[in-house]
């Protein structure tokens, strides 16, 4: 194994620092150095440890505590051109030497796949993790109850919002903090230590039928003290189900549709979805033979960047040990290129785009990092201020997409546009489309974005869509 790197976060206190990770990596290098004494050809190891911490409460109560901690170990095996993929959360010597022996026993009899394997030895590589401000320590020192005084905050600020609030799905805080090592047998040896928070409420408001109508909000972040405070997350929630009461269908016709953020990260995880190299050499995507070509409004502009500062989707290394990049799909509205792991690749005759996603228990797939559809230059205001009558989309229900022919379809919820104001609430129809259509009739891209999520993306406008009710 080659020299192990310096410690991946200089944030990291004990229990998530160098010492943990060296525990991991030795037990990792260990791993494969068996496996490749019992006759694998290659393999890796990637070990995963942490600990989760959640706090719900409905209606001022706690309603449960939830405190676990996790420790598994991936190993994949190549033999041959065979590969079997194993999962343990058993640590202990004897425990593993059976683990390894009974992978390579397995790989020994599985069918041979000659696009199987490690990348090739120089590829691999990782960011300074500890620049990438992934870890927050401030984490760890949040107590049950100060997470229980966040949550019955945030619960507290929805029903003071509105006297229609008047009931809770339930209000919470939670935090995950962790370390993830990869160590293969090609010289690859690496780790870095993460964590996430989160504040989030859902609430039900009462409307004259009877009808409850319920909203969420949240605030996620890797750094608590970047976290919104709880009575905003409380107030949008109560703000986001107030504005449902009355909701309507409206009649069937096409109209330009206002994609809200919280709808409009759909789309650009459907764009990606159709780019991955997986759709691409089973030949069951509508971007197939696309690529260099502009097939899209010059403002769709929709990058995976693994190399964001601080970012939930952000990683030093990808599943395989290749470094994070950043890599365009679409600019300006060309369709740039698929999204690949190291199989994928070999399977289309490609480089890997260092886009490996993997837990421990399973096999590396084509993943995201951060995905973005960058924001461009009109307000959400001025978006909605140009459609005389449309629909402004905040809710998809149900699933209706086809990636092969790119067809569209789901039910929706939103709020109507009349003369460029939002009007009333709208409830139980359907939009639909065809993506090749709606991506070359981005009309508008909104300069509003967060990064709650992995997934980012600001207000949208498409020219036309079909919007099916009454």
């Amino acid at each position: 194994m080659s020299a192990r790197p310096p410690a991946a976060s200089s944030q990291a206190p004990t229990g998530f620092g160098r010492a943990a990770a060296d525990e991991l990596l030795t037990v990792a290098e260990d791993v494969c150095r068996q496996a490749r004494t019992a006759g694998a050809t290659d393999a890796d190891v990637l070990v995963g440890s942490g600990t989760e911490f959640s706090v719900t409460i409905r209606r001022d109560e706690v309603e449960n505590i939830v405190e676990a901690s996790s420790r598994a170990l991936g190993l994949r095996v190549i033999k041959d051109g065979r590969v079997s993929i194993s999962y343990s959360s058993d640590f202990t010597p004897a425990a593993l030497r059976q683990f390894v022996a009974d992978a390579v026993e397995r790989a020994s009899i599985s069918d041979v796949d000659e696009a199987a394997g490690l990348p090739d030895t120089g590829e691999f590589g990782s960011l300074d993790a500890a620049g990438l401000e992934l870890y927050d320590s401030r984490l760890a020192s949040v107590d049950a109850g100060q997470a229980i005084e966040l949550a019955r905050r945030c619960e507290q600020a929805a029903f003071a919002a509105d006297a229609r609030i008047t009931n809770s799905g339930g209000a919470g805080f939670g935090r995950t903090m962790g370390i993830r090592a990869l160590v293969n047998s090609r010289g690859f040896s690496s780790w870095y230590a993460g964590s996430s928070a989160s504040i989030s409420a859902e609430v039900m408001a009462d409307d004259a039928e009877g009808k409850k109508r319920n909203d969420y909000w949240y605030t996620a972040d890797r750094f608590f003290d970047r976290l919104e405070s709880p009575e905003h997350v409380g107030r949008r929630a109560a703000e986001r189900a107030v504005r449902k009461i009355g909701a309507k269908k409206v009649p069937t016709r096409a109209v330009p549709v206002v994609w809200d953020p919280e709808v409009s990260r759909t789309l650009a995880g459907l764009l990606a979805h159709a780019a991955s190299g997986e759709l691409l050499y089973r030949r069951a995507t509508f971007l197939l033979d696309l690529e260099g070509q502009a097939i899209a409004s010059p403002l769709l502009n929709l990058v995976d960047d693994a190399t964001l500062v601080s970012r939930q989707g952000t990683q030093p290394f990808d599943g395989e040990g290749l470094v994070g990049r950043r890599n365009d799909i679409f600019r300006q509205g060309q369709f740039v290129q698929f999204l690949l792991d190291t199989y994928t690749a070999r399977k289309t005759g490609r480089a890997s785009t260092h886009n490996a996603a993997r837990g421990t228990g399973g096999p590396p797939t084509v993943g995201t990092t951060n995905l973005l559809l960058l924001p461009g230059a009109s307000s959400p205001q001025e978006i909605i201020g140009s459609v005389d009558d449309g629909f402004y989309l905040t809710e998809l229900l149900g699933f209706g997409d086809n990636i092969t022919t790119g067809d569209f379809s789901r039910g929706a919820g939103g709020l109507w546009i009349e003369h460029g104001q939002l009007t009333f609430p709208v409830a139980e129809v359907n939009v639909s489309g065809n993506l090749k259509d709606m991506i070359r009739g981005l009309e508008m891209v909104g300069s509003d974005v967060d990064y709650r999520s992995a997934t980012v993306a600001p207000t949208v406008k498409i020219g036309q869509m079909m919007v099916s009710g009454l």
